[in-house]
């Protein structure tokens, strides 16, 4: 089993800063990719950021320049560092990690409950 545990997140007002991050933990070999998606009520889920490990981060267009992420001291986690919030940022992200949990396994998708973000304007 793989768990992903998100922490951050919160309520902000529009141009301020938030962090969030995530740790997994359990039976891993390896980690291909960690990465954020987030959902705003009625839409879809979107990815807002990626890296892969040994990797560079890929964005969403949505938050080029604002957001950034990285891989934490710990190989096993990853923070999405989010500034110059704005109200459309105000969704539920989740942690999202492709884990091979042997080396015959092929990476598999978890994700993490999520965390809520709110950005008031």
């Amino acid at each position: 089993q793989v768990q992903l545990v998100e922490s951050g997140g919160g309520l902000v007002q529009s141009g301020g800063s938030l962090r969030v991050s995530c740790a997994a933990s359990g039976n891993i070999f390896s980690i291909d990719v960690m990465g954020w998606y987030r959902q705003a009520p009625g839409k879809q889920r979107e990815s807002v950021a990626m890296i892969s490990t040994g990797g560079a981060p890929n964005y969403a267009d949505a938050v080029k320049g604002r957001f950034t992420i990285s891989r934490g001291n710990a190989k096993n986690m990853v923070d999405l560092q989010m500034n110059s919030l704005k109200a459309e940022d105000t969704a539920l992200y989740y942690c999202h990690a492709k884990v091979r949990v042997s080396w015959v396994d092929v990476p598999r998708d978890y994700w993490g409950q999520g965390t809520q973000v709110t950005v008031s304007s």
